[in-house]
């Protein structure tokens, strides 16, 4: 929920959207068939429809265990555990045909990254480590991932997805090899992996390119600023209140090379604030309005050390926007996003920024419904076949849910 909507209040009522149970079935139907045609052998097939379905129907926690009581039949625990944790199908091109399908179904408005904690009780699960969560302000045994996530005002769906894997844990030789992590995969920052998960969309898989929407105050902004416009991708980023930005307009702050603050650029130019209407997120979509104010910046050049060159910066001299967001009778400002996002107005690109509201909800009633975090196996490759098919239920209970109506009839 983000800092406008506390301000100015959000009720909304709780539950999922009843959805008819064959229309339901039909999207099921429609996106197994084409989810599924990668996958060599007739019986992996045949257990990925009724792990998606297991997903979908199964009471409780999405466990193999409850999953496997659901479907019956040939399916046992044992067989269903080594189809998710040890079988050889690969979880990727299955995750590219997803992604392809749900943005076909929705054009996306935006590509939202979202920070995901898993918590776990013990410590055996692959990336699990001990952490602390500033957003919940605690320590805890947990799981750290990044979703990319397709999101338009009326539905988002995860369609990527990158665990954490700190240092420690890739040093661990024996808990690497247990886990079955590919000796291709190194450590990465979770920042550099919310970037890499949300470039492979475009670069790898040739989906449309959309702004990249997400939260960077824990991340390192100024790198992940820096690598999205070096690829070409248009962005808006939360950024923290200090992060450092070189002002170009003559007010609110004199320009120059000297960087300041991005708290101090936009503390100065409430006067420039004009009023943005955009509709909430909640199940009421209760019409809002933000106080928002645009000021034009720069990224500061690299620094340089000792008698190396100075380096300029592709893209140094280039404009971006800073822009602050506060309620009406809220303190100033309550949120600062930068962004880069070619010919879009400040109040389009918050409203582009409301989107990761719309991703909080549909995490809460879909995500977490599909068993998005429900793994509890110690696999890799599991943990990817996991989210990738949690993803999937997601997929269809929204587009059930939204009334989507299907591409073209299955079978």
């Amino acid at each position: 929920m983000s800092d406008l909507s506390l301000c100015v209040g959000d009720a909304r009522p709780s539950g999922p959207t009843p959805v008819d149970a064959d229309f339901h079935d039909v999207v099921l139907t429609e996106l197994s068939s084409v989810l599924f045609a990668s996958l060599p052998r007739v019986d992996q097939r045949r257990k990925g429809v009724e792990y998606l379905r297991g997903l979908l129907d199964a009471e409780g926690r999405k466990s193999i265990r409850n999953i496997a009581r659901l479907v019956g039949g040939e399916t046992t625990e044992q067989n269903l555990h080594h189809f998710i944790s040890s079988s050889t199908w690969d979880w990727a091109p299955v995750r590219a045909v997803l992604a392809g399908h749900v943005t076909a179904a929705v054009p996306p408005q935006a590509w939202v990254v979202r920070h995901t904690v898993i918590p776990k009780a013990g410590e055996h699960s692959v990336g699990v480590d001990r952490c602390f969560i500033s957003s919940l302000g605690q320590v805890l045994n947990a799981q750290q991932a990044v979703g990319v996530w397709s999101a338009s005002d009326t539905v988002s769906m995860p369609v990527n997805w990158r665990l954490h894997l700190s240092q420690a844990w890739l040093d661990d030789v024996p808990r690497r090899s247990q886990a079955s992590i590919p000796a291709d995969v190194h450590a990465r920052t979770l920042g550099d992996c919310a970037v890499e998960a949300a470039l492979e969309l475009t670069s790898d898989w040739r989906l449309p390119v959309r702004p990249v929407v997400t939260d960077v105050r824990e991340f390192d902004g100024m790198k992940a600023a820096r690598r999205l416009r070096a690829a070409g991708v248009p962005f808006v980023l939360r950024v923290n209140s200090t992060l450092p930005l070189r002002p170009v307009d003559a007010a609110p702050a004199r320009p120059g090379p000297q960087a300041l603050p991005a708290h101090r650029i936009v503390g100065a130019s409430r006067a420039l604030c004009r009023p943005v209407v955009w509709t909430d997120h909640g199940l009421d979509a209760s019409p809002r309005t933000a106080l928002v104010a645009a000021v034009r910046v720069r990224l500061p050049e690299t620094p340089t050390f000792g008698r190396r060159p100075r380096r300029r910066d592709a893209g140094a001299d280039e404009d971006l926007l800073l822009l602050g967001a506060g309620a009406p009778g809220c303190r100033w400002p309550q949120e600062l996003w930068l962004a880069e996002v070619p010919d879009a107005s400040p109040g389009a690109l918050f409203r582009l920024s409301r989107l990761t509201g719309r991703v909080e909800r549909d995490f809460e009633e879909i995500a977490d419904r599909t068993g998005i975090r429900d793994y509890t196996g110690r696999s890799f490759n599991g943990w990817h076949r996991h989210v990738t098919l949690a993803s999937a239920a997601h997929a269809v209970a929204a587009l059930a849910e939204a009334g989507h109506r299907p591409l073209c009839r299955a079978g």
